[in-house]
Parts: C-alpha cells; sequence; structure tokens
C-alpha cells in the first residue's frame, strides 16, 4: 500500500489514545510522514518505547506545557467499548474516559498560547443507536440519535469536543464503525474460523458496517486540509459548524455475509451458528451492538471526494489476512 500523505508541510500532531490500536497506526503513519508526535497515554514510558523514542510522551494533559505547539489534534482516547457487562460503574468508566479526556484538552487549547488549527475527535456509529431487524434504511450522517446508552455515550463526547470551536478550533466529529486490522476486535473474530468452527452470529441479518485502517487513516489525511481550509475561511466570532463524517465503507453488510466472507478467505466452513440467547445472557444491553447492528453509509466522506481503496468487504479481509497474510494481534 502506498504511503499515506497527511500534509505537505511537517505539522506537530497531538495524539490521545496514542497507544491503543487506531493510535499505533495512525502514529506510525504520521512518523512516516514526517510530522512530530506528541502522545498522550496512561503510560508515557510505553509509549515512547513502543514508538521507538520519536514521539514526545504524556499521561496527562496537565503535563503539556502551555506554550507547546501543536497544530493538529487527533482524539482517540477512551476505554474499550465491547468486553465487561454494562454495569452502572463501567457506563460511568465509559464516560469518564471519552468525555473527562476531552474536557481536558479544550481546558489546554483555552490557556495553550499556540491554538491548534484543527481537532479531529473520534467518535463511533453507536452515535445513531442501533437498527432492528429487517430495518434496511441507510443511515447517513444526518440521522437522529436514540435514547440509549451507546448513542448518548457518543452525543455527551462530540459535544464535549464540540466546545473547542469556541477557541477558534475547526471541530470534525469521525464516527467509526468496525475497524478492520491487524488489532481491534477482528482477530478474535476471525478467531473461530480459524478453527474451523465459525458461521454467523445470531440471525445473520443484522448490518455490520465497517472499515479497513488503511482507508480510516486515509479518510483523515483527505478530511486534515479540507477541514483546516474551512477553519481558516472562518472566523472566531463566526466559526465553521463542527462536521460528523461517517468512517464505514459504502459497502455495508449483513453478518452473514461477512462469516462467509472470512470463512472463504480463510478457506475455512461456516457452519456453526453462534446462537443469540448466551451473548444477550452475558452482555446485556450491550449485546445489541453484535444482534442488531447499524447500516451506516459514508454519505459526507464521499461527497467530499474521498474514494474508498476498499469498499468490498472480501477484499478487505484477504489483504488482511489471506492466505499470505495470517493477522495478529496488535500490542
Amino acid at each position: 500500500m502506498k504511503p499515506i500523505r497527511f500534509c505537505d508541510e511537517q505539522q506537530h500532531v497531538l495524539v490521545t489514545g496514542a497507544t491503543g490500536f487506531i493510535g499505533q497506526e495512525l502514529v506510525r503513519a504520521l512518523l512516516d510522514d514526517g510530522h512530530a508526535v506528541t502522545a498522550l497515554s496512561r503510560d508515557p514510558e510505553r509509549a515512547r518505547s513502543l514508538f521507538d523514542g520519536r514521539v514526545y510522551a504524556i499521561g496527562n494533559m496537565a503535563s503539556l506545557p502551555d506554550d507547546h505547539r501543536v497544530d493538529v489534534i487527533v482524539n482517540l482516547a477512551g476505554a474499550r467499548i465491547l468486553g465487561a457487562r454494562w454495569t452502572d460503574r463501567r457506563k460511568q468508566t465509559l464516560m469518564q474516559s471519552r468525555i473527562g479526556t476531552t474536557r481536558s484538552l479544550v481546558e489546554w487549547i483555552s490557556r495553550s498560547t499556540h491554538k491548534p488549527a484543527l481537532l479531529l475527535n473520534g467518535s463511533a456509529i453507536g452515535y445513531y443507536g442501533v437498527q432492528r431487524q429487517g430495518d434496511d434504511t441507510p443511515l447517513p450522517e444526518d440521522s437522529p440519535p436514540q435514547p440509549v446508552f451507546m448513542s448518548q455515550l457518543c452525543q455527551a463526547w462530540e459535544a464535549e469536543a464540540s466546545r473547542a470551536a469556541d477557541y477558534g478550533v475547526q471541530v470534525a466529529c469521525m464516527r467509526f464503525g468496525l475497524v478492520l486490522g491487524h488489532g481491534g476486535a477482528l482477530p478474535m473474530m476471525l478467531l473461530p474460523f480459524k478453527l474451523g468452527v465459525g458461521g454467523r452470529t445470531g440471525t445473520g441479518r443484522q448490518w455490520l458496517s465497517w472499515i479497513h485502517i488503511h482507508d480510516l487513516l486515509r479518510g483523515m489525511a483527505h478530511l486534515w486540509p479540507r477541514e483546516a481550509t474551512r477553519g481558516e475561511e472562518s472566523s472566531q466570532a463566526a466559526p465553521a459548524p463542527v462536521e460528523a463524517y461517517n468512517f464505514v465503507a459504502p459497502g455495508a453488510v449483513h453478518q452473514a455475509d461477512f462469516a462467509n466472507a472470512a470463512a472463504s478467505v480463510l478457506h475455512r466452513p461456516a457452519l456453526l451458528p453462534a446462537p443469540a440467547w448466551p451473548l444477550r445472557l452475558a452482555l446485556g444491553e450491550q449485546s445489541d451492538l453484535v444482534l442488531e447492528g447499524q447500516r451506516v453509509v459514508p454519505t459526507a466522506l464521499t461527497a467530499s471526494g474521498f474514494v474508498f481503496d476498499f469498499p468490498d468487504i472480501r477484499p478487505a479481509l484477504a489483504s488482511l489476512c489471506g492466505p499470505d497474510r495470517p493477522i495478529e494481534r496488535v500490542g
């Protein structure tokens, strides 16, 4: 794959969540493109080691000097969504890990002597809630949210990031679908197929909206100059409105089609369905993310002129885990 070009001039980029799956891929791409990176991580020593000492690592925003130059912020911080059951305490942790970090970013921006031009804020297609099976309505960026926890989490996260516009910073929210790469959820999703016991999950009729990690990074690079230009053309008194972009491939698939594509690429069967009830029992409310799904479309991204390298699921999976590309977990 071709190297990703973010900007012709060297930029100073602050990346939160730098040691996560997406964060690692982004930081390496930025460094390869010649940019200076400040990495916010709960473990700064690990971040420095992970990137061979090529980043300036901090543990919290309070430790970043007000005169530290930052041109662009990419905010990816947040505790893992899928995993432990969503108890009240777990929901509080998920909220704090996103909203608290984003609030500290905005507070630093408010006192910084060199204001960043752009904040690219991570979010998720969970913003739209869930789409019950049988509902095939495409969900573009102006689709209304729902009164469910995942939607409320994304709404609060985006609202907190939007406050950066009060200080003249252009803000764009990136709503990620399932990100396919050598990390994140995909390795565990593929494990049953590698063992020969894979199949659809639940009915298999639920929609799965996904994006290849390479297209996700290319999408950021594509928006970078566009959003920065919008910010320059506006004034602090009347900042450009915050835009949202669905970071999903145009080829959303039913979960059964994903299972068949994964089995085909791995040359394994897809004969053993995973019933819905154990997931409902184990995950409770969280199971809707897996068993209901959403048919999200990248309307704003494609309208801006972005062209996907991986619009369809089978070539995307083949690029990551075909016979000559065994997939591995990151970190």
